[in-house]
This record gives C-alpha cells, structure tokens and sequence, in this order.
C-alpha cells in the first residue's frame, strides 16, 4: 500500500523571511501526530505563501 498525504486545509499568508522557521518547527514537533506542514509561494499572488496542512 502506498502512503498519500490527503490536505487538511490551506492558509495563504504574507511572506517572510522566517516563515520557513515555523513550518520546521511545527514538523519537528507535530511529527508525532501524523501531519505535516508545506510551504510554497503562492503562483499568482507575489509576496504571498500558501502554508498547506497535510494528514499522513
């Protein structure tokens, strides 16, 4: 059986330079509660990401 993550919810947000800090920080401490968070530019909206909140 293959692993998928499924999206729990998405949040686009201003960009900042740390915001990478906070995604890592929430993975190492949540990674025991089956989620996982990802952090991508937003495509059509500049200055923004999209933090996406997975299930896994």
């Amino acid at each position: 059986m293959e692993d998928k993550l499924s999206v729990i919810g998405t949040h686009i947000c201003t960009a900042t330079d740390d915001l990478y800090l906070l995604v890592d920080f929430l993975n190492r401490n949540l990674k025991d509660k089956d989620v996982i968070f990802g952090l991508s530019l937003a495509e059509d909206q500049p200055g923004k990401m999209v933090v996406t909140l997975y299930r896994a």
